[in-house]
């Protein structure tokens, strides 16, 4: 199998697991979060070795995150965020309609508007521009800037400047205005929890999955373990709360896969996009916001779970913070999966347009 599938089952992928670049990256990790925790930093599992292993590849450590084992701690957090889907869940989802039509609009504009100061201001090529200024989809971005000869470095650079701001920013910006438990994933009883259920929910959530992947289906690994375990769930077949001592954990590798993404990067290159990347950013999260508020309109929810089904960041990431804070992570991860799914469909409508303009 290839390394691009959602669940690379190879022997490359089981040999990294065994790797000194994984090793480094555990080595790193678990002090830095400790550190984080201690301070009391807001998400610190997941900010700690997100910093550090930041810093850590700019300085060019070799670092690597196994996609296996990446692929296996987002089932994981997908099987919690599962946990919040419910019967009553689905009787909100006619006003959802309302919402993912702002995202549309909302994309639409962001691309426009970002684009434009990216090739004014940062002299990117109006390719470059667009794929820069989509807000979120850095994976499949990559694989369309690659085909269209686009300057690769300039996108994920611009993706991973504004996908550190973000997750960042973001968590220490609810914490002074939200009133949230901190660490308080798991609410219920963890004790006399059938371990067939856990296997049942993980087994059907691999083959949706697949079956997803093989349909081309975006973001296979969040929406398969979605699905599944809302199915199972909602028939009563299975359930399983996940222990708040696993989530840390997969929190740790979810941080520490951000920093490796800097892997063959030099603070240089870093610098000479910061700036442009801050503008940028700043102008998606200020149009999020616009984009929440109207929403707040049509929708009855809290404003943060708003916002920050709006951010313009990764959507795993951006998912971790929705059950860290408990702001309705199935909400904001569906909001996410739709914004993924009208990038794809938006960027390469506006490619087509600009070849015949």
């Amino acid at each position: 199998m290839q390394n691009n599938q959602a669940i690379p089952f190879n022997k490359e992928n089981f040999k990294q697991i065994f790797s000194l670049k994984f090793l480094l990256v555990i080595a790193i990790s678990i002090p830095s979060a400790i550190l984080a925790d201690y301070f009391k930093l807001p998400l610190a599992w997941f900010l700690g070795p997100m910093l550090a292993t930041s810093v850590g590849a700019l300085l060019g450590l070799k670092i690597k995150i196994p996609r296996l084992i990446l692929s296996s701690i987002l089932i994981l957090l997908g099987l919690y965020i599962g946990n919040y889907i419910d019967r009553e869940l689905f009787a909100q989802i006619h006003e959802w309609v309302f919402t993912s039509f702002i995202m549309f609009v909302y994309i639409i504009l962001s691309i426009f508007l970002v684009s434009i100061y990216l090739q004014k201001f940062s002299k990117y090529e109006k390719k470059t521009s667009i794929f820069s200024a989509a807000p979120g989809a850095l994976g499949p971005l990559m694989i369309l800037a690659e085909d269209q000869k686009t300057d690769l470095s300039h996108v994920a650079t611009s993706h991973l400047i504004r996908l550190i701001i973000i997750v960042t920013v973001f968590p220490f910006f609810v914490n002074s205005y939200y009133d949230a438990e901190f660490g308080d994933f798991v609410q219920d009883n963890l004790k006399d929890q059938n371990t067939l259920h856990l296997l049942i929910l993980i087994s059907f959530s691999i083959f949706l999955i697949f079956l997803f992947d093989k349909l081309k289906v975006p973001a296979a690994l969040l929406s398969g373990t979605l699905i599944a375990s809302g199915l199972l769930q909602l028939t009563s077949i299975a359930s399983y709360q996940i222990s708040p001592k696993v989530v840390d954990y997969c929190l740790l590798i979810l941080g520490a896969s951000v920093g490796c993404r800097f892997a063959n990067k030099t603070f240089s290159e870093i610098a000479k996009n910061a700036l442009h990347s801050f503008v940028a950013t700043f102008l998606l999260v200020a149009l999020g916001i616009i984009a929440a508020i109207a929403a707040s309109l049509v929708i009855d929810k809290n404003i943060f779970t708003l916002l920050l089904s709006y951010c313009p960041g990764g959507i795993y990431e951006v998912a971790v913070i929705a059950i860290f804070f408990d702001l309705d992570p199935e909400f904001v991860s569906f909001h996410h999966i739709i914004r993924l799914l009208m990038i794809l469909f938006v960027v390469p409508i506006i490619l087509r347009f600009l070849k015949k303009t």
